[in-house]
């Protein structure tokens, strides 16, 4: 995108949390954006306060969640298997369909004001695609997106396409929330209980399984971190 704006954006590891307590903390802070915006539209441009901007990084507890476009078929389980499993299941507020987070996937929530980048929803998602890409490139795994579809997906090896990151988002006044969920070394069983984003002819994987061995996350994320840094000229701070 070739941006050399080098906003300051804020990081924030919230660690192996619950979903619905992540939402709560993502909600938190976006309202507060949309707070900052609606108080600049009242008061004169010189007075205007800087809105901040946040890339809010965690794990979750096994749990399904759908998307405000989702199929509730596209859940194959019962409560009793969801049980079984010991996974949660919620009705969120971001795009997409269906999809699965547990332990061993890396999901990143930008909460950002997109005015201090540029206003494009459709190079946003791009570039979430394009940090994804690049990340997996240090692990000599070739992600590629697909036309007309959200997310990054390994094609090479034979087999149908698998996908390797989900992503979803919800903006309001160029304020977006939510984000992308990049499968590291998550246990593949449970996307067996859903048709993943609503799609049923692809296959899902992670990194671990593309490369053969263990990785480890924390590495996985300041590589993440930095290319999101990198696609977006964000200056991270503490």
């Amino acid at each position: 995108m070739n941006l050399v704006l080098n906003v300051d954006t804020a990081v924030v590891d919230l660690g192996l949390i619950e979903y619905q307590k992540a939402w709560d903390y993502q909600t938190e802070v976006f309202n507060s954006i949309l707070e900052t915006k609606k108080l600049n539209r009242s008061i004169p441009p010189q007075e205007h306060q800087p809105t901040r901007n946040y890339l809010l990084f965690c794990e979750h507890p096994a749990v399904f969640t759908l998307g405000k476009s989702g199929v509730e078929t596209n859940l194959l389980a019962s409560a009793e298997e969801l049980a079984e499993y010991d996974a949660a299941y919620v009705h969120t507020n971001r795009g997409g369909d269906i999809t699965f987070h547990g332990p061993g996937q890396l999901v990143v929530y930008p909460v950002i004001d997109l005015e201090n980048f540029f206003t494009d929803i459709h190079t946003y998602m791009r570039g979430l695609e394009e940090a994804v890409i690049l990340t997996l490139e240090k692990y000599g795994v070739h992600g590629e997106r697909i036309p007309n579809l959200t997310g990054v997906w390994i094609s090479d090896g034979g087999g149908p396409p698998r996908k390797i990151c989900a992503m979803g988002v919800k903006t309001s006044r160029w304020v977006t929330m939510h984000g992308l969920a990049l499968n590291v070394s998550v246990d593949l069983k449970y996307f067996s209980l859903i048709i993943p984003c609503g799609i049923t002819d692809k296959a899902v994987t992670s990194l671990e399984k593309e490369i053969g061995h263990t990785v480890a996350m924390p590495d996985v994320k300041e590589i993440l971190k930095a290319s999101i840094a990198d696609v977006f000229a964000m200056n991270l701070i503490s």
